[in-house]
């Protein structure tokens, strides 16, 4: 029996271009997994006849082509939670390897990209959010384009808001620099919670730019 569509965006199925399978994308905060999941999530695809493994620019694995009879036995085997890659709320969090990585990295992007992971994934706001954390100005983790960003710098995080990228693209603009992950993570608090109580349904950048900055700055600041 076809589930209903409602169920189907529970277990995070997306269905495909056929109107037949469906894709999942199980998630992996900022891309970082063990060789024992890769190799499940390679396992898992090949029992149940998947068409592909698609790296996203979530920075998660999708597995496309599932039949929906099949999508509760996947989720049971792959021991994985599903990704929030559609919905009104912090899809994903995008971030670069960093200083535990980077030899160019200035700040501890996946410190920073993980905790605001574990805070925010699934979050529910007014629209579609993102954020990206990036360890230095090369914006690695595309924070710019970002609904909230952070910018890695010698002497600190720069906090970007309002970015996205899509069919009408917007640069973020910059509200903080200099701020220690701990401030870094008070600003994402406190805009998160700001954007959730608006009367708005628009993305956070369009509501920026009917509001000022300045009404954000000081509503987070």
């Amino acid at each position: 029996m076809t589930e209903k569509k409602g169920d189907l965006l529970e277990k995070g199925a997306i269905v495909q271009n056929d109107y037949e399978t469906y894709a999942i994308a199980p998630h992996l905060p900022g891309g970082l997994c063990t060789p024992a999941q890769l190799r499940k999530l390679a396992d898992v695809a090949e029992k149940y006849g998947a068409k592909a493994l698609k790296v996203t620019s979530a920075q998660r694995i999708a597995i496309v082509g599932l039949q929906d009879k099949d999508l509760d036995s996947v989720w049971n085997e792959l021991d994985l939670p599903p990704g929030h890659a559609v919905g009104l709320c912090v899809r994903s969090i995008k971030f670069c390897p960093g200083t535990t990585f980077c030899k160019r990295g200035q700040q501890d992007s996946v410190g920073l990209g993980m905790e605001l992971d574990k805070r925010y994934h699934g979050f529910e706001l007014p629209s579609k959010f993102k954020i990206g954390v990036s360890g230095c100005a090369n914006c690695c983790g595309e924070s710019w384009i970002k609904d909230l960003g952070f910018i890695g710098m010698p002497k600190g995080w720069n906090v970007v808001v309002g970015g996205s990228a899509g069919a009408m693209p917007m640069v973020a603009q910059q509200i903080a620099e200099g701020l220690s992950a701990e401030e870094a993570l008070s600003v994402a608090d406190k805009l998160l919670n700001y954007y959730k109580s608006c009367n708005t349904k628009k993305r956070l950048g369009k509501h920026l730019s009917e509001v000022g900055l300045d009404q954000v700055k000081s509503q987070v600041l």
